[in-house]
């Protein structure tokens, strides 16, 4: 038996109704909060290079998908090997220039075709209002990344920021930054806002969504005209 089955062997034994009770009583919802744990544990050991330990927060990242797995496995909605399928399925489906006739050269080319394919797959078409502007952003990334996830959408369809973000300003900064002054200044603002009481994570979720959703109505108002 392969490694993989032994570890669903073992979750679903742990569910089993003379299994362990904490792991009974878990749905998805509440190991939401697991996987989050779990995956920032994971991203320390890759910040740190931190192999041996990098191989543990990798296993506990993988019960997370065993174990919701399993509790779909037992509403009859899905199992492991679903998932496994379909992400396979997908990774053929979007590298045709490797499992096809195709050929791509740069991992420009690849990041096109990858969304070309996904878009045809999700049968994006145009928008009839702004909310389609930009693509289903994950709720809960953190603010940092739910930002950055927002300008690159802003960038990638040649939109107009509007007055909530001063370009010129991105533009000058950007050509002076490297990634130890940018640490450097994250740190220091986000010291800042500490000593005045202030929230950083909400602040900066809280104009990332200004921004998204003046992006929109603009949009939507130019479909409109």
């Amino acid at each position: 038996m392969s490694a993989i089955e032994d570890l669903k062997k073992t979750m679903a034994r742990l569910r089993a109704p003379d299994g362990c009770p904490w792991d009974q009583e878990q749905t998805h919802a509440s190991l939401v909060r697991c996987l989050i744990d779990e995956v920032s544990e994971l991203i320390d050991t890759i910040d740190r290079g931190d192999y041996p330990h990098m191989r543990e927060e990798l296993g506990d990242v993988l019960i997370q998908v065993v174990f919701h797995a399993q509790i779909a496995s037992e509403r009859g909605e899905f199992n492991f090997d679903d998932v496994a399928r379909d992400i396979n399925d997908k990774l053929v489906r979007r590298h045709p220039h490797v499992f096809g006739s195709g050929k791509l050269d740069t991992s420009e080319q690849v990041i096109a075709e990858w969304e070309k394919i996904k878009a045809t797959e999700k049968k994006h078409g145009p928008a009839a209002n702004g909310a389609a502007v930009f693509k289903e952003l994950p709720p809960r990334l953190p603010a940092l990344m739910f930002a950055e996830a927002v300008w690159k959408q802003i960038e990638k369809k040649q939109l107009p920021a509007g007055e909530a973000v001063d370009v010129a300003q991105v533009r000058a900064v950007g050509a002076q930054l490297d990634e130890a002054t940018l640490g450097r200044m994250l740190f220091e603002l986000t010291a800042a806002a500490r000593a005045k009481g202030l929230d950083p994570e909400g602040a900066l979720r809280l104009h990332a969504t200004k921004v998204m959703r003046d992006v929109e109505q603009r949009a939507q108002a130019a479909i409109a005209r």
